[in-house]
């Protein structure tokens, strides 16, 4: 036997609501966000049961999820395929499971049984979606004082229960504090804090109970060393290690202003002896220009020398000229 399928709708017509005492089923189902959520319906009594309807209760109207009956056999109606399945079948006895729910799943869903000759029976269950984050248990120093100061917080919807529990020592009421914050996407933030006064003894054990509306409950442990510097894993000292991360930040601030020094000083080392290599070959070149206007200036000394020597060498030649011309006549005479 099975449940669920598609059935004519002239036949869902036919019935009539019944009694809704003979279905066994949950009043409300909870479901973690992204999880799967199961809805059953039993009969108490046999029926003939002819279909199973399950539907989903809208403010305004009722959509049919998935149906069954022996003629038609199973079905999910299209809108929610890959969404809605049949966990069991069974005309006495029927489930489905949705898968990946979210917020917008959040709602009534009801079974449907027809019979013949008592007419539908049904019974109605409601899902509630919660979100649930890891929460976190957290050791640091009193802003006014040096005693340990210890909170745990935890984030969900609804809104959890936190509760601090320090199974050595009692806490009044002043000693200790919740506040609740509704974060905007619906989830609410619940942090309980609780001072420890007068804390010179042995280490302390602590501990954060988170109490989920849906029935499940987490723990966390830790222990407050007697020097309040440190605690076990799950939480956190502010004190020293906040003077050590500041320590070696300005560790690291002055390596680097000397690294950088240094790194300026040879650059500016390296530029002064390349730009001195490019000025002494200009010295060389400026100390050889002189020499040349010298040879220059003996040019003309040279020019006046040799016209000297020409103006001399015409004298001897034209007193030369002068000796030799009276014996031209002597010749001429001796001839006649």
């Amino acid at each position: 036997m099975a449940c669920g399928g598609a059935v004519p709708l002239l036949l869902l017509g036919l019935f009539h609501t019944g009694l809704t005492g003979m279905i066994q089923t949950q009043q409300t189902v909870m479901a973690a966000l992204g999880q799967e959520a199961l809805f059953n319906c039993r009969l108490t009594q046999s029926k003939d049961v002819l279909q199973v309807t399950w539907q989903r209760l809208l403010p305004d109207e009722e959509k049919n999820l998935a149906t069954y009956n022996k003629k038609f056999g199973a079905k999910v109606n299209p809108p929610f395929q890959g969404k809605v399945e049949f966990e069991s079948v069974g005309l006495q006895n029927c489930s489905i499971v949705i898968r990946k729910v979210t917020t917008q799943d959040e709602s009534c869903y009801r079974c449907l049984f027809n019979t013949y000759p008592d007419g539908a029976l049904t019974a109605r269950t409601c899902l509630t979606v919660y979100e649930q984050y890891e929460p976190v248990l957290h050791v640091r120093r009193s802003n006014s004082s040096e005693e340990p100061l210890v909170s745990c917080s935890a984030t969900g919807r609804p809104a959890p229960a936190v509760t601090l529990i320090f199974p050595e020592r009692d806490l009044n009421s002043s000693q200790s504090n919740t506040v609740m914050v509704t974060n905007p996407n619906g989830t609410a933030t619940v942090t309980a804090t609780a001072t420890l006064p007068g804390f010179h003894g042995n280490d302390t054990r602590a501990s954060c109970e988170v109490r989920l509306s849906s029935g499940a409950v987490r723990k966390l442990f830790t222990t407050i060393p007697k020097d309040s510097q440190s605690s076990a894993a799950g939480s956190k000292m502010d004190s020293g290690t906040d003077e050590r991360s500041f320590s070696l930040t300005v560790i690291s601030a002055v390596t680097a202003a000397v690294f950088a020094v240094i790194i300026i000083v040879v650059v500016f080392i390296l530029q002064n002896r390349k730009s001195r290599s490019h000025k002494e070959p200009e010295k060389n070149m400026t100390l050889q220009t002189p020499t040349r206007e010298p040879q220059e200036t003996k040019v003309p000394l040279f020019t006046h020398e040799n016209e000297q020597i020409r103006q001399r060498s015409s004298e001897k030649k034209e007193s030369q000229t002068t000796v030799s011309k009276p014996s031209f006549p002597a010749c001429r005479s001796l001839r006649f």
